[in-house]
């Protein structure tokens, strides 16, 4: 049983979030601040945690970073604020998806179960036998071993940002549309195309000397992202 920690000020909302997980069989507890919220993760850890942004003391975004810096976990904001400002700086900020209010509670569990799925495939990748390197020039990926190296340097990647890079990399030179990235990275269906757009832009921060004029994962104009030798 997958457990979820909820952290909302809300008690309703916080209430009905936590409910209607137990009713898909997650093992939900909420927590009504950050502070508490991060208390009860390094004590008792959930395997996903969803997060509202305005929340009383420490806000969403910081609390964002700071369960980034623990573990790499999947982390969901649930927030009414739909700016896309604010979107994309929680995201930004460590996020992997982001939902606004009010959620479908079926929506919620089919993201739920594609980020641990994912968790899950990422984890696994370090026991396949044989791995092999892909090269594109000072950047080596290791996908059967979880390894991304820069310059003979380990790259830390979160378990989204190394099947981003995997799924690019399994196609070189060729253009892969948001929405192609959509469905075999994120598994979703449909889904905000700013998700790759900002995961592609961390990970340019990680792998390439000046994110602005990337050498390797580059835009090309009006279809999509590409890696290059």
């Amino acid at each position: 049983m997958a457990g979820v920690l909820v952290i909302e000020d809300d008690d309703r909302i916080r209430l009905s979030l936590v409910l209607a997980l137990e009713d898909e069989g997650y093992a939900a507890r909420g927590a009504e601040s950050a502070e508490e919220g991060l208390t009860a993760q390094r004590s008792e850890p959930a395997d996903v945690v969803l997060v509202d942004l305005m929340l009383p003391g420490m806000d969403g975004f910081e609390c964002i970073r700071e369960l980034r810096r623990d573990a790499d976990l999947p982390i969901v904001v649930v927030s009414a604020r739909d700016d896309t400002h604010d979107i994309v700086a929680a995201l930004e900020a460590g996020a992997d998806d982001y939902l606004v209010k009010p959620v479908a509670v079926k929506e919620l569990t089919a993201r739920l179960r594609a980020l641990r799925r994912r968790a899950r495939t990422s984890a696994r990748s370090g026991t396949a036998s044989g791995p092999t390197s892909v090269v594109f020039g000072d950047l080596e990926i290791v996908p059967a071993g979880g390894e991304v190296r820069l310059r003979g340097e380990p790259v830390a990647l979160t378990h989204t940002e190394f099947r981003l890079l995997c799924e690019l990399a399994n196609h070189p030179g060729q253009v892969m549309s948001r929405q192609q990235l959509l469905q075999r990275v994120w598994e979703y269906d449909f889904g905000d195309e700013r998700l790759v757009d900002v995961h592609v832009g961390r990970l340019r921060q990680k792998i390439e000397d000046d994110s602005r004029a990337p050498r390797h994962l580059v835009t090309v104009r009006g279809m999509g992202y590409k890696l290059q030798r």
